[in-house]
């Protein structure tokens, strides 16, 4: 079928807008969609279909447009009920990407826009694909996964701890799990279980930040037909997954708010903070995505500060870093060549959230000094100087470091002395003349001379225990 066809389909009263010489392209599949960049979930030669909930503004719709013509999307059909029009700029954006643009009138449905695409399609698809649409549409309409998963017969989909996100519970789905994480190649066979797995996300998305589809029988002998569906369910579900996570903005706000030491609203108190960081190939999302599966809390609250996830686990009573801590090392063959840095704090109430999460970004840092794989840090590990800093603003600990150590910094960068280094060595040594000269491989009087420097420049006395506790507070900072 061509988009020139859609045309000839009087009940939908569709035009053209932008693209008419680009109107001999096939239509492969229908999708709907409102995600700004769905570029990831779409094959190729689909017609996608929005109400534009997407734009919030002009440069929106060449982000859009671009990741639709990039995935070789055949069309476009769009309309705003908000504005009553197709703005512009996005006729403009398909235009600069030859990307055919058509109108739904205003009391035609996206989901009749569907049904007579799919009505035309391939006679010999055509059961099969009215059941996806079918399902496709109840998934749009917010009736979940539950709708989708007997598409190909007994289907679950789970996340890589073994959790079962949608379907019934599967036998052992740890097991399940684990040959998930593990399998040099996806899709993999689970003879013991009599199951097939197959990975929701693109070929890039680690295995510990994904989910999994698990059907019953070997996919080694499924018709091609089969194969087909379970394509166009695990795209359902990527789908339905990146809708959840854009509806889920709350979370960052509330983290947010928590760290700027405003009211956070609608958590249960008290709370366990974990801050999580990643070396390797994790990506923000992704780590964000990963703790949310770690953490014993059915819907945690987690969100981005800078590189760390941090999450606000209502405590109950359980015991939040083992937790984390195994579920991490349940996942960690799934975790891309890298390793992953935890820090979990005490107990806090609403007043203490601030300082709970600084103790916790503290532990993390802590745990990110560490050689294992997977990393967990407990508050009671932290020296007691780190939970002061921790309780003290930001701004204050900046204005300490600055008034400290500032002169020592341009001093270094005037005349390539290196003050900072040996500030941190002498200290590191208790004040030992020698053992800072070794390390440094210096004479012992030019240590001495670098330190009557520093002290020189910051009108501090380094022979003084009080003077030497500011600069080691400072350096930690």
């Amino acid at each position: 079928m061509k988009l020139r066809s859609l045309l000839g389909m009087g009940e939908l009263r569709l035009e053209v807008v932008a693209g008419e010489d680009e109107l001999d392209r096939p239509i492969r599949w229908v999708v709907t969609t409102d995600l700004l960049d769905p570029g990831r979930y779409l094959r190729g030669h689909e017609l996608v279909l929005t109400g534009l909930v997407w734009r919030t503004g002009p440069d929106d719709s060449e982000t859009f447009v671009r990741a639709l013509a990039g995935a070789g999307v055949s069309g476009l059909a769009a309309w705003d009920l908000t504005l009553g029009t197709i703005p512009d700029d996005l006729v403009e954006a398909c235009r600069r990407h030859r990307l055919p643009l058509l109108k739904v009138p205003e009391d035609v449905a996206f989901a009749t826009v569907t049904e007579e695409v799919v009505r035309h399609l391939s006679g010999a698809r055509a059961a099969d694909l009215t059941a996806v649409l079918d399902r496709h549409r109840r998934l749009v309409e917010g009736t979940g996964l539950g709708a989708v998963l007997d598409l190909v017969g007994h289907c679950h989909v789970l996340a890589p701890t073994g959790r079962v996100v949608a379907g019934p519970p599967p036998p052992d789905p740890a097991a399940l799990a684990r040959e998930f994480l593990t399998a040099s190649r996806l899709p993999r066979h689970v003879p013991a279980l009599g199951m097939s797995i197959f990975p929701v996300g693109p070929d890039d998305t680690p295995r510990a930040a994904d989910w999994f589809l698990a059907l019953e029988g070997d996919f080694a002998d499924w018709p091609p037909e089969r194969h087909t569906l379970t394509g166009e369910l695990a795209a359902i579900v990527a789908l339905e997954r990146a809708r959840l996570r854009a509806e889920d903005r709350s979370s960052q706000d509330v983290v947010t708010a928590a760290f700027a030491g405003d009211a956070a609203e609608g958590l249960a108190f008290p709370v366990v903070i974990v801050a999580a960081s990643a070396q390797g190939a994790l990506r923000p999302g992704e780590l964000r995505t990963v703790l949310s599966e770690v953490v014993p809390a059915a819907d945690p609250v987690v969100g981005m500060l800078d590189d760390e996830a941090v999450a606000l686990v209502p405590f109950a009573g359980q015991d939040v870093a083992a937790a984390v801590q195994d579920a991490l090392g349940l996942l960690s063959p799934g975790l891309p060549d890298g390793r992953i840095a935890v820090g979990v704090s005490d107990t806090a109430m609403a007043a203490d959230l601030r300082g709970a999460i600084e103790e916790a970004r503290y532990a993390r840092r802590l745990a990110a000094t560490r050689t294992d794989p997977v990393r967990v840090v407990r508050h009671d590990e932290l020296a007691t100087h780190v939970l002061l800093l921790a309780s003290v603003p930001d701004d204050v600990r900046q204005m300490f470091k600055v008034r400290l150590l500032d002169p020592l910094h341009a001093y270094d960068q005037a005349h390539g002395a290196d003050l900072v280094r040996t500030l941190e060595t002498f200290l590191h040594n208790s004040g030992s003349w020698t053992r800072c000269a070794e390390q440094l491989h210096l004479h012992v009087n030019s240590v001495r001379y670098r330190i009557q420097r520093i002290q020189d420049l910051t009108g501090r006395d380094l022979s003084r225990l009080e003077d030497r506790v500011d600069f080691f507070l400072a350096l930690l900072v």
